[in-house]
């Protein structure tokens, strides 16, 4: 580290002239038999982003000579963004033609060509905009291996990545034929790509998995965890060590630990959840005010630190959620057995004990280590009925698992009502101080017995889950200013400030929709926002572009604070079952000693990745299984009729009509061909088509009834058609 800072000085100096390896080695004075270590130390520098090659292997630092690193961001276009990962420059568009041979995700180096200039000028913000730039080097390849659909051409096979985002066919070697008796044209199959240094010739790679027919069940979700490189199975060595942890308690996992058996917990989540991670209380106090009891599995009892099971937890870094299958952080007997809180079950905890007065104000925080024993297993749907009194001839709900009290129950009742009266309080508080509504209802897509999807089921953030929300959120804002009181070395779950570059290209956007937008950079601007769109038509959609224009939340040593919740101090310690973060901070909370100088820093960066790589399986997962239902409905899914959807015009453009459709989260196009009765002619200034002879009106915020007119699954567009009785 000392050699880097000391070659990071020297770069920096006014006098800098750019130096090869030996230069810098005598500048520093290194002796010829001790250059291997400057080399490796500029190898590090390089792939950090902290210095750049120049001509001949020069090294200078970046902003130097208008360079910048980061990860390139390709669209289906052939277009791409170039992503600062270190913040400190905007975003660079980049050419297709200037991309040269890199591919999306990669890391690269790219040299800053010019700036585009506005195409209107006198408008707000005119003059030069957006910089542009051109890839120059590659750091480091995303992607080793491609998954896709095997083709052949004129005799050539080649490989259609099924990411849209990697442009380019894959050619397979000739020498490498022999590896393609199994597949077949037409089937998925995994290629291991070779080193492609011109993007005058295709980039080549060798066959190394067929995964079979790109129509036979499960093949789709098998891709999606090698296009991702998600693990299947456990080591066998963390199997052992898994299998020789014991469900019973002993006098060992009572020590120093209190009692709260006698404590009426409840646990609330999904119907279908496996694992239980975290059961609360909730007490009304005589003097006035609440405490929240936030029981959370103890991991980290079972899960030592450099063990094997440890060591496979944090390269997995998270449980990964597909459609059809979880791909969990810890094996099954610990995720789903020993750690789960199950009702009636004494489990090891670490709980959360926080005093709130009547009106939501913290006025205290301590944790510790416990043995509870819940006393009943609800799920959302039960949770809701309790909180909204609809009760009364429900068939609709889960039944009650064994060891959990009904959720009818009236002690049961009882903690789940006094439990939300703090919740809603905290949620309003939170609100209050800032905290941006970006809350979000998802769709679930329900498999028949094949795997293949049948329905598509849409989830609200109702009061239930904002519930669990509020006493999760509040017991990791108490850990978090604890540990950092105490000046205690610990992974933070930080939301930094947004780029205002990125809000400005946000806010004509939203122009665009009509919305009045005041400077964005002033949070009140952005609550003004988000309340003015909230229940219209294009809600979903303004939202999902204001996300995008926001950092993404990571992991970080530093308390950085957490800009979304408008929280100084946040972390995540309640769900250490799925989450490696939530294991690293109970650690710290523990008292273990520390890990190494350096140790926590790569684990931040680390779990961030997987966290990154997680939440693109999980979409890809869901978007694939979409496609494949409307692409069901388009067959007539056997002898069902075409389903009628609810569809909401959201976007009005020269060639069509672009639809939400609410109840499945997805957007589509109609196209003007397809609108009835008349011949309609785009009105750009009212966003809308006017039909010529009837005069009607198809604009901003119309709902239609549609059907599926067509699928394309690779590009994953939808064009719909309209219907009328």
């Amino acid at each position: 580290m000392k050699l880097q800072k000391d070659i990071l000085r020297l770069l920096g100096r006014r006098d800098y002239q750019p130096l090869d390896k030996v230069g810098l080695s005598k500048a520093l004075r290194i002796p010829p038999e001790e250059r291997r270590k400057v080399r490796d130390a500029l190898d590090a520098l390089e792939k950090a982003g902290e210095i750049a090659r120049v001509r001949k292997n020069f090294y200078v630092l970046p902003e130097t000579a208008d360079l910048v690193t980061g990860v390139v961001i390709v669209f289906s276009s052939g277009n791409a963004r170039l992503v600062d990962e270190k913040g400190k420059h905007p975003e660079l568009r980049i050419s297709a033609a200037n991309l040269g041979v890199a591919m999306h995700r990669d890391r690269v180096v790219a040299r800053l060509i010019k700036r585009i200039r506005r195409a209107r000028r006198g408008e707000e913000g005119s003059g030069f905009g957006e910089p542009e730039g051109e890839v120059i080097r590659i750091l480091e390849r995303a992607n080793t291996t491609v998954v896709g659909t095997l083709r052949q051409t004129r005799g050539f096979f080649h490989v259609a990545p099924d990411d849209s985002r990697l442009v380019h066919d894959i050619y397979l070697r000739e020498e490498a034929s022999g590896a393609l008796v199994r597949a077949q044209v037409g089937d998925k199959v995994v290629v291991r790509l070779d080193s492609w240094e011109s993007p005058q010739v295709s980039p080549e790679g060798v066959l190394v998995e067929c995964l079979g027919s790109a129509t036979a069940p499960g093949v789709d979700m098998l891709s999606i965890l090698r296009k991702h490189h998600l693990p299947v199975e456990f080591p066998a060595a963390v199997e052992r060590e898994a299998d020789a942890i014991s469900e019973k308690l002993t006098d060992r996992d009572w020590r120093a630990r209190e009692d709260y058996r006698g404590q009426p917990v409840v646990t609330i989540d999904p119907d279908d959840a496996k694992d239980f991670d975290d059961a609360i209380h909730v007490e009304r106090l005589p003097e006035g005010g609440w405490e929240l009891s936030v029981h959370i599995a103890d991991v980290a009892h079972y899960v030592s630190r450099g063990t094997a099971l440890d060591k496979e937890a944090r390269s997995r870094g998270n449980s990964t959620y597909l459609v059809d299958r979880v791909i969990p952080m810890l094996p099954e007997r610990l995720s789903n057995g020993i750690c789960s809180l199950k009702p009636g079950v004494e489990r090891l905890a670490f709980s959360a004990f926080l005093d709130f007065n009547a009106q939501g104000k913290l006025r205290g925080a301590r944790f510790a280590r416990t043995v509870i024993s819940s006393i009943a297993r609800l799920t959302y749907r039960q949770a809701l009925a309790v909180l909204e009194g609809k009760l009364e001839g429900r068939t609709d709900l889960p039944r009650e698992v064994p060891g959990s009290l009904p959720f009818s129950n009236p002690i049961v009742m009882e903690r789940v009502r006094v439990a939300w009266e703090l919740a809603s309080v905290l949620r309003r508080n939170r609100f209050a101080a800032g905290s941006l509504d970006l809350d979000f209802p998802e769709v679930k897509v329900v498999l028949d017995g094949d795997g293949h999807p049948d329905r598509l089921q849409r989830v609200e953030n109702d009061i239930s889950h904002q519930l669990i929300e509020e006493c999760m959120l509040a017991a990791n804002e108490a850990v978090a200013a604890s540990l950092k009181r105490s000046k205690t070395p610990v992974v933070y779950r930080v939301h930094e400030v947004p780029d205002p570059e990125r809000l400005k290209e946000f806010r004509e956007k939203a122009k665009a929709h009509g919305y009045k937008v005041g400077d964005l950079t002033l949070r009140r601007e952005v609550e003004k926002l988000l309340r003015s769109i909230r229940g219209r038509p294009e809600e979903y959609l303004v939202k999902l572009d204001f996300l995008k224009s926001l950092k993404r939340a990571t992991y970080d040593v530093r308390p950085l604070g957490h800009y979304g919740l408008a929280k100084v101090n946040y972390t995540h310690f309640t769900s250490p079952i799925r989450r490696y973060a939530d294991l690293l901070v109970h650690r710290a909370l523990a008292g273990e000693p520390p890990p190494k100088a350096g140790e926590l820093g790569e684990a931040a960066v680390h779990i961030s990745d997987t966290e990154r790589r997680s939440a693109e399986a999980e979409k890809d997962s869901v978007q694939m299984k979409k496609m494949e239902f409307f692409e069901r409905q388009l067959r007539g899914k056997g002898e069902k009729k075409p389903e009628r959807f609810r569809a909401v015009v959201v976007d009005v453009r020269g060639h069509g009509l672009v639809v939400e459709l609410p109840d499945a989260l997805i957007t589509g196009m109609i196209h003007v061909s397809m609108l009835p009765g008349d011949f309609y002619v785009f009105d750009e200034l009212n966003a809308c088509f006017r039909g010529r002879r009837t005069r009607r009106r198809f604009g901003l915020g119309a709902e239609l009834d549609v059907v599926v007119n067509r699928v394309d699954s690779h590009k994953r567009q939808i064009d719909f058609a309209l219907v009328e009785d």
